[in-house]
């Protein structure tokens, strides 16, 4: 069997990724090896690079937070057969084959292509599970959704529209509002030429939950067109830092503020996780998400897919083949 395979890694902060090869011994306890076919990029994969995340690992490492591929060996205690197709969630995806923990990875749909599957977990994970386990959002409700183009914020907007939610798309330019309304929006709000986002909710109604992967000034807009007992949803800071919420208006409007990192649930409550992941990949299955992939590279251009990330011209998935 093949040991040594292509790989990208970060060898300094702020560097661009490098060429090199990934020795690889068999697979020890509970673990897989996986050959992967695609991975994801997500704007965590950014932050590491800049030693701004909360899980960097240390240097030199090879960067991906989740792809997919097939198991080609199993170590011992590991039900996982080889042949079985996986996506996975776990650090070092940017390469052709990897060693994976077996809790890592998760077995597709046989309709699903590794392209799609390589950016489902994180980002339809995400959504899906803050959606309905913090945001508690029903059928009727008014959603909106910052970001709505990105990766987290497509699925955001296709998974409310599937809950039957009202949801009212903010992104940036006409183009990438097209899409989020294929998704499923049924309002949207370009974030170029809308000066008073807070303004605009109100006058469509104001919100029941908003879904917030930008933070900074649209965050705190987006918070003031809350109806009481409305739900903020805190899913990450592209928009570079936190937005400032007036917990005085949470407190009077009976506003509830969740914090939600899919990535915690691993180890908070990794049952929950997988019964949240096993509900997704059902709704693939039925025909009701259809995941975006905005644009597709091989390996050696990954640093092209984080400049996509970085100027925020990526819509939906960045995947890079392997």
């Amino acid at each position: 069997m093949q040991t040594t395979w292509k790989m990208m890694q970060i060898k300094e902060m702020s560097g661009s990724p490098v060429a090199g090869d990934l020795s690889l011994p068999a697979p020890g306890p509970g673990q897989v090896l996986v050959r992967l076919h695609a991975a994801a990029l997500n704007f965590a994969d950014l932050l590491m690079t800049e030693g701004r995340y909360q899980e960097t690992p240390p240097l030199p490492f090879v960067p991906g937070l989740e792809g997919a591929g097939e198991v080609l060996a199993a170590g011992p205690g590991v039900a996982l057969a080889p042949g079985t197709r996986v996506a996975v969630q776990q650090q070092g995806t940017m390469a052709q084959a990897n060693l994976f923990s077996a809790q890592a990875c998760y077995p597709i749909p046989d309709a699903m292509p590794y392209e799609q599957a390589a950016g489902f977990l994180i980002a339809y994970g995400t959504s899906h599970f803050a959606l309905t386990l913090r945001g508690g959002l029903r059928a009727g409700e008014t959603l909106a959704v910052l970001g709505a183009a990105g990766g987290v914020g497509l699925t955001a907007v296709e998974i409310g529209a599937a809950l039957g939610a009202r949801v009212i798309a903010v992104a940036r330019g006409a183009d990438k509002l097209a899409i989020a309304r294929a998704a499923g929006a049924t309002e949207c709000l370009d974030s170029e030429t809308c000066t008073d986002l807070r303004a605009a909710l109100r006058e469509l109604g104001g919100v029941d939950v908003v879904y917030d992967p930008v933070g900074d000034a649209p965050g705190a807009a987006a918070f003031g067109a809350l109806r009481p007992g409305g739900r903020f949803l805190v899913i990450g800071f592209a928009g570079g830092k936190p937005p400032a919420l007036p917990l005085n208006h949470a407190l009077v409007k009976n506003i509830a503020i969740h914090g939600f990192y899919w990535g915690g649930y691993r180890k908070l409550d990794p049952a929950l996780l997988r019964q949240d992941i096993a509900a997704l990949f059902a709704l693939y299955d039925q025909g009701r998400l259809r995941p975006h992939v905005g644009a597709t590279l091989p390996l050696q251009r990954l640093a092209q897919g984080y400049d996509l990330l970085r100027t925020r011209r990526a819509t939906g998935k960045v995947i890079v083949s392997l």
